[in-house]
Protein backbone atom coordinates (compact mmCIF):
# COMPACT_ATOMS: atom_id res chain seq x y z
CA UNK A 1 0.00 0.00 0.00
CA UNK A 2 1.26 3.21 -1.10
CA UNK A 3 1.98 5.74 1.88
CA UNK A 4 0.37 9.07 1.71
CA UNK A 5 2.80 12.12 0.78
CA UNK A 6 2.24 15.49 2.37
CA UNK A 7 3.56 17.24 5.84
CA UNK A 8 3.36 16.12 9.36
CA UNK A 9 1.81 18.01 11.95
CA UNK A 10 5.23 19.82 13.26
CA UNK A 11 5.83 21.19 9.71
CA UNK A 12 2.53 22.03 9.16
CA UNK A 13 2.97 23.86 12.28
CA UNK A 14 6.20 26.21 11.30
CA UNK A 15 4.75 26.76 7.65
CA UNK A 16 1.71 28.24 9.36
CA UNK A 17 2.72 29.48 12.70
CA UNK A 18 0.04 27.60 14.36
CA UNK A 19 0.95 25.42 17.67
CA UNK A 20 0.21 22.05 16.69
CA UNK A 21 -2.96 22.27 20.00
CA UNK A 22 -4.49 24.36 18.05
CA UNK A 23 -4.16 22.84 14.45
CA UNK A 24 -5.99 19.55 16.06
CA UNK A 25 -8.73 21.51 18.26
CA UNK A 26 -9.24 23.58 15.09
CA UNK A 27 -9.80 19.86 13.21
CA UNK A 28 -11.41 18.35 16.13
CA UNK A 29 -13.89 21.11 16.89
CA UNK A 30 -14.62 22.50 13.54
CA UNK A 31 -13.69 19.68 10.93
CA UNK A 32 -11.15 22.35 8.87
CA UNK A 33 -8.94 19.71 8.24
CA UNK A 34 -9.18 15.95 7.51
CA UNK A 35 -5.57 14.68 7.44
CA UNK A 36 -4.74 11.11 6.40
CA UNK A 37 -3.35 8.68 8.92
CA UNK A 38 -0.51 6.82 8.26
CA UNK A 39 -0.46 3.08 9.17
CA UNK A 40 1.53 4.36 12.21
CA UNK A 41 -0.95 6.62 13.14
CA UNK A 42 0.73 9.57 11.93
CA UNK A 43 -1.16 12.43 10.59
CA UNK A 44 -0.29 13.52 6.87
CA UNK A 45 -1.58 16.86 5.94
CA UNK A 46 -1.66 17.93 2.18
CA UNK A 47 -0.95 21.23 0.26
CA UNK A 48 -4.82 22.17 0.68
CA UNK A 49 -4.95 21.68 4.50
CA UNK A 50 -2.55 24.20 4.84
CA UNK A 51 -4.38 26.56 2.43
CA UNK A 52 -7.47 26.26 4.30
CA UNK A 53 -5.57 26.60 8.21
CA UNK A 54 -3.85 30.21 6.64
CA UNK A 55 -7.30 31.55 5.41
CA UNK A 56 -8.64 30.50 8.71
CA UNK A 57 -5.94 31.99 10.75
CA UNK A 58 -6.16 34.96 8.21
CA UNK A 59 -10.17 35.37 8.93
CA UNK A 60 -9.18 35.34 12.52
CA UNK A 61 -7.14 38.15 12.11
CA UNK A 62 -9.98 40.01 10.70
CA UNK A 63 -11.87 39.54 13.49
CA UNK A 64 -14.58 36.57 12.91
CA UNK A 65 -15.12 34.37 15.74
CA UNK A 66 -13.28 30.71 15.45
CA UNK A 67 -16.22 29.34 14.06
CA UNK A 68 -17.28 31.59 11.79
CA UNK A 69 -13.71 31.68 10.65
CA UNK A 70 -14.29 27.69 10.10
CA UNK A 71 -17.22 27.92 8.68
CA UNK A 72 -16.48 30.49 5.77
CA UNK A 73 -12.86 29.03 5.36
CA UNK A 74 -14.73 25.93 4.19
CA UNK A 75 -17.56 27.79 2.35
CA UNK A 76 -14.10 29.42 -0.06
CA UNK A 77 -13.05 25.74 -0.52
CA UNK A 78 -15.87 24.93 -1.50
CA UNK A 79 -16.90 27.47 -4.12
CA UNK A 80 -13.28 26.67 -5.06
CA UNK A 81 -14.03 23.26 -5.57
CA UNK A 82 -10.86 21.79 -7.51
CA UNK A 83 -9.73 25.09 -8.76
CA UNK A 84 -7.34 25.60 -5.77
CA UNK A 85 -4.48 28.70 -6.39
CA UNK A 86 -1.18 27.26 -6.08
CA UNK A 87 0.94 28.65 -3.32
CA UNK A 88 2.73 31.36 -4.52
CA UNK A 89 6.30 32.08 -4.97
CA UNK A 90 6.68 34.12 -1.90
CA UNK A 91 4.88 31.65 0.19
CA UNK A 92 7.32 28.83 -1.30
CA UNK A 93 10.40 31.13 -0.55
CA UNK A 94 9.06 31.95 2.72
CA UNK A 95 8.19 27.85 3.79
CA UNK A 96 11.51 27.25 2.64
CA UNK A 97 13.54 29.90 4.63
CA UNK A 98 11.75 28.76 7.44
CA UNK A 99 13.03 25.07 7.00
CA UNK A 100 16.61 26.63 6.53
CA UNK A 101 16.30 28.55 9.69
CA UNK A 102 15.05 25.84 11.73
CA UNK A 103 18.27 23.61 11.25
CA UNK A 104 20.32 27.53 11.23
CA UNK A 105 22.11 26.35 7.54
CA UNK A 106 23.20 29.89 7.21
CA UNK A 107 24.43 30.16 3.37
CA UNK A 108 21.38 28.24 2.32
CA UNK A 109 19.16 31.60 4.20
CA UNK A 110 21.38 33.65 2.50
CA UNK A 111 21.49 32.15 -0.82
CA UNK A 112 17.59 31.72 -0.69
CA UNK A 113 16.97 35.31 0.16
CA UNK A 114 19.19 36.85 -2.74
CA UNK A 115 17.53 34.56 -5.07
CA UNK A 116 13.86 35.98 -4.05
CA UNK A 117 15.24 39.30 -4.09
CA UNK A 118 16.96 39.30 -7.59
CA UNK A 119 13.54 36.83 -8.87
CA UNK A 120 10.55 38.84 -6.81
CA UNK A 121 12.42 42.54 -6.89
CA UNK A 122 12.85 44.70 -4.08
CA UNK A 123 9.11 45.75 -2.70
CA UNK A 124 7.48 42.08 -3.07
CA UNK A 125 10.61 40.82 -1.57
CA UNK A 126 10.46 42.83 1.66
CA UNK A 127 6.37 42.55 1.88
CA UNK A 128 5.75 39.04 0.81
CA UNK A 129 9.31 37.54 1.99
CA UNK A 130 11.10 39.46 4.17
CA UNK A 131 8.29 40.63 7.10
CA UNK A 132 6.05 37.15 6.80
CA UNK A 133 9.44 34.93 7.42
CA UNK A 134 10.32 37.13 10.19
CA UNK A 135 6.98 37.48 11.84
CA UNK A 136 6.95 33.54 11.54
CA UNK A 137 10.35 33.44 13.20
CA UNK A 138 9.50 35.52 15.77
CA UNK A 139 6.55 33.71 16.62
CA UNK A 140 8.12 30.14 16.91
CA UNK A 141 10.60 32.02 19.13
CA UNK A 142 8.09 33.31 21.68
CA UNK A 143 6.23 29.88 21.57
CA UNK A 144 9.44 28.22 22.88
CA UNK A 145 9.31 26.21 18.88
CA UNK A 146 12.79 28.10 18.38
CA UNK A 147 15.66 28.19 20.11
CA UNK A 148 17.51 31.69 21.01
CA UNK A 149 20.21 30.46 17.98
CA UNK A 150 17.66 29.53 15.66
CA UNK A 151 15.95 33.12 15.88
CA UNK A 152 19.20 34.50 16.18
CA UNK A 153 20.74 33.13 13.22
CA UNK A 154 17.56 33.95 10.93
CA UNK A 155 17.28 37.32 12.07
CA UNK A 156 21.12 38.19 11.69
CA UNK A 157 21.31 36.63 8.04
CA UNK A 158 17.89 38.99 6.95
CA UNK A 159 19.20 41.73 8.97
CA UNK A 160 22.88 41.51 6.81
CA UNK A 161 21.46 41.42 3.71
CA UNK A 162 19.03 44.68 4.27
CA UNK A 163 22.28 46.18 5.23
CA UNK A 164 24.07 45.62 2.18
CA UNK A 165 20.65 46.14 0.24
CA UNK A 166 20.45 49.55 1.37
CA UNK A 167 24.41 50.42 0.36
CA UNK A 168 23.46 49.76 -2.94
CA UNK A 169 20.14 52.20 -3.31
CA UNK A 170 21.34 55.93 -4.38
CA UNK A 171 19.14 58.52 -4.04
CA UNK A 172 19.40 61.81 -5.40
CA UNK A 173 21.91 63.75 -3.22
CA UNK A 174 19.47 66.50 -2.61
CA UNK A 175 16.45 64.74 -1.96
CA UNK A 176 14.50 64.76 1.77
CA UNK A 177 16.78 63.01 4.85
CA UNK A 178 15.28 60.66 6.75
CA UNK A 179 16.76 59.25 10.09
CA UNK A 180 15.83 55.70 11.51
CA UNK A 181 16.80 54.75 15.10
CA UNK A 182 15.82 52.55 17.83
CA UNK A 183 15.54 53.59 21.52
CA UNK A 184 17.75 53.27 24.02
CA UNK A 185 18.27 49.70 25.32
CA UNK A 186 16.26 48.56 21.78
CA UNK A 187 18.70 45.91 19.74
CA UNK A 188 15.97 44.94 17.33
CA UNK A 189 16.85 46.99 14.46
CA UNK A 190 15.66 45.29 11.59
CA UNK A 191 12.17 47.35 11.11
CA UNK A 192 14.17 50.47 10.80
CA UNK A 193 16.26 48.35 8.18
CA UNK A 194 12.88 47.86 6.67
CA UNK A 195 11.72 51.45 7.25
CA UNK A 196 14.40 53.40 5.67
CA UNK A 197 14.92 50.83 2.65
CA UNK A 198 11.27 51.23 2.50
CA UNK A 199 11.79 55.13 2.19
CA UNK A 200 15.12 54.68 -0.08
CA UNK A 201 12.64 52.76 -2.90
CA UNK A 202 11.06 56.53 -2.94
CA UNK A 203 14.20 58.47 -3.43
CA UNK A 204 14.45 59.79 -0.02
CA UNK A 205 17.80 59.90 1.54
CA UNK A 206 18.21 57.94 4.46
CA UNK A 207 20.67 57.50 7.95
CA UNK A 208 19.89 55.07 10.04
CA UNK A 209 21.17 54.78 14.02
CA UNK A 210 22.05 51.69 15.04
CA UNK A 211 20.70 49.51 17.80
CA UNK A 212 20.57 50.83 21.56
CA UNK A 213 22.31 54.45 20.99
CA UNK A 214 22.94 56.17 24.03
CA UNK A 215 20.98 58.15 25.79
CA UNK A 216 20.94 61.40 24.23
CA UNK A 217 22.52 60.27 21.05
CA UNK A 218 19.26 60.65 18.97
CA UNK A 219 19.46 64.33 19.97
CA UNK A 220 22.52 65.01 18.67
CA UNK A 221 22.41 63.17 15.63
CA UNK A 222 19.13 65.32 14.83
CA UNK A 223 20.70 68.30 15.69
CA UNK A 224 23.69 68.01 13.70
CA UNK A 225 22.01 66.32 10.29
CA UNK A 226 18.78 68.61 10.45
CA UNK A 227 16.46 66.00 9.11
CA UNK A 228 13.08 66.56 7.09
CA UNK A 229 11.77 63.49 9.82
CA UNK A 230 12.80 60.92 12.35
CA UNK A 231 11.66 57.70 12.87
CA UNK A 232 12.01 55.78 15.85
CA UNK A 233 11.29 52.42 16.55
CA UNK A 234 11.08 49.74 19.90
CA UNK A 235 9.59 46.41 19.53
CA UNK A 236 10.74 45.51 23.07
CA UNK A 237 9.85 47.99 25.91
CA UNK A 238 13.08 47.12 27.29
CA UNK A 239 13.88 51.08 26.34
CA UNK A 240 11.11 52.17 28.64
CA UNK A 241 11.71 49.94 31.98
CA UNK A 242 15.68 51.40 31.58
CA UNK A 243 14.42 54.54 31.29
CA UNK A 244 11.12 55.28 32.07
CA UNK A 245 11.49 58.88 30.81
CA UNK A 246 12.68 58.30 27.74
CA UNK A 247 9.77 58.93 24.91
CA UNK A 248 8.94 62.05 27.44
CA UNK A 249 12.19 63.41 26.88
CA UNK A 250 12.41 62.45 23.32
CA UNK A 251 8.59 63.99 22.66
CA UNK A 252 9.74 67.16 24.55
CA UNK A 253 12.82 67.74 22.43
CA UNK A 254 10.31 66.93 19.34
CA UNK A 255 8.30 70.11 20.43
CA UNK A 256 11.54 71.93 20.25
CA UNK A 257 11.92 71.19 16.30
CA UNK A 258 8.68 72.01 14.82
CA UNK A 259 9.95 71.82 11.56
CA UNK A 260 11.06 68.15 11.62
CA UNK A 261 8.53 65.37 12.18
CA UNK A 262 8.87 63.02 14.17
CA UNK A 263 7.24 59.58 14.26
CA UNK A 264 7.64 56.59 16.87
CA UNK A 265 5.99 53.13 16.45
CA UNK A 266 6.24 49.44 17.45
CA UNK A 267 4.72 47.17 20.00
CA UNK A 268 6.92 49.02 22.74
CA UNK A 269 6.31 52.02 22.09
CA UNK A 270 2.32 51.62 21.64
CA UNK A 271 3.07 50.42 25.13
CA UNK A 272 4.96 52.96 26.53
CA UNK A 273 2.67 55.52 25.65
CA UNK A 274 -0.72 53.87 27.28
CA UNK A 275 0.14 55.67 30.35
CA UNK A 276 0.73 58.66 28.17
CA UNK A 277 -0.07 59.93 24.21
CA UNK A 278 3.70 61.67 23.12
CA UNK A 279 2.25 65.16 22.07
CA UNK A 280 4.91 66.12 19.52
CA UNK A 281 5.77 62.57 18.21
CA UNK A 282 3.24 60.92 15.76
CA UNK A 283 2.33 57.28 16.56
CA UNK A 284 1.94 54.80 13.30
CA UNK A 285 3.38 51.35 12.02
CA UNK A 286 2.34 52.60 8.78
CA UNK A 287 5.47 54.38 6.67
CA UNK A 288 3.25 54.33 3.59
CA UNK A 289 1.68 56.96 5.66
CA UNK A 290 4.50 58.75 7.26
CA UNK A 291 5.85 58.92 3.00
CA UNK A 292 2.53 59.83 1.86
CA UNK A 293 2.35 62.91 5.15
CA UNK A 294 6.04 63.83 4.03
CA UNK A 295 4.19 65.29 1.30
CA UNK A 296 6.45 64.14 -2.33
CA UNK A 297 7.35 60.55 -4.15
CA UNK A 298 11.27 61.40 -4.73
CA UNK A 299 11.99 58.51 -6.65
CA UNK A 300 13.82 58.85 -10.11
CA UNK A 301 11.82 56.14 -11.50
Amino acid sequence: MKEPVGYYIKDVARITGLSEQVIRKWEDRYGIVRPVRKDNGYRIYGEEEIRKLLRMQALRKEGHPLKRAAELAMAEERTAGTAQQPESESGRYVRKLIGQGEQCHEAELERLLRQAHSELGLAHFLDEVVIPFLKQVGGLWERGEWGEYQESVSSLIVRDLLVNIRRNVRPAPGAPLIIGACFPEERHEIPVHLILLKAMMRGYRTHLVGASPAPGAIESIVRQLKPDAVLLSASTTAPFLRHPDVLGELDRFAGEHPDIRFYAGGAGVRLAAASGKPVHIRMTDNVEQVLRDLGNDYSNT
